[in-house]
């Protein structure tokens, strides 16, 4: 039971999707993570465990190098599709209740920005982190925000920027959100974004990283 989460484990860390894919060559040929979680829940292993001995830390792993710049986009993109691969076997767990998940976390990036990488590494880092991810996409204005949350009261909110054209946006979808709901938790990111704009507009918190998002959200429900 320990070898199959330390070989999953190591299959996501390494961006091993499944048999078949050539990434990375060390592990050629060999089993990746969507067969090692199919073979980890026929062996009797729960989603529970394989998410929380296997997936979260080797996700909190690929966060930290990235943080500190011994991996990049491409690496991490490709860990995070192996994460997803093992997911895919979990979902149904997760939908039918027997699995909790920490929380919800919508995000989106702002109206007017169509770029979605940073979004999509940011979602796909908090769902590995065992969260369960609402995304409206990429042009979202307040509207599909407020839409999400109401199926989903008690989310918190990620919002993304790459354009400094769009900044504005971003301020005017925090305040729109804040006006109506005070209380409700916003994150915020992106490349021209900093923790001094994140204040002067009232969000909750900034992270130039994936990594520090997660390790937020995880303190919130800690």
């Amino acid at each position: 039971m320990e070898e199959i989460l330390k070989q999953l484990s190591y299959c996501v860390e390494m961006g091993k999707i499944n048999k078949a894919s050539p990434y990375p060559p060390s592990l050629k040929d060999q089993e990746g993570a969507d067969e090692l979680a199919r073979k980890a829940l026929d062996a009797g292993i729960s989603p529970g465990v394989l998410l929380e001995e296997a997936l979260i830390p080797a996700m909190t792993i690929v966060g930290n190098k990235f943080s500190r710049q011994e991996i990049f986009v491409p690496q991490m993109l490709m860990s995070a599709k192996a994460m997803s691969s093992a997911m895919a076997h979990l979902k149904p767990f997760f939908l039918s209740g027997e699995t909790k998940r920490k929380g919800t976390f919508i995000i989106g990036t702002v109206t007017g920005d169509l770029h979605d990488i940073g979004k999509n590494l940011v979602a796909m880092m908090v769902e590995g982190g065992g969260w369960e991810v609402v995304d409206v996409g990429v042009d979202a204005g307040a509207v599909k925000f407020f839409n999400a949350i109401s199926r989903h009261p008690d989310a918190i909110v990620g919002l993304s920027a790459l354009l400094t054209t769009t900044m504005d946006n971003m301020k005017k979808i925090v305040e729109e959100i804040k006006s109506k709901d005070p209380a409700r938790t916003i994150l915020v990111g992106g490349a021209p974004v900093t923790m001094e704009f994140c204040q002067k507009i009232g969000a909750d918190f900034y992270s130039p990283d994936p990594q520090g998002a997660v390790n937020y959200l995880n303190k919130l429900v800690s």
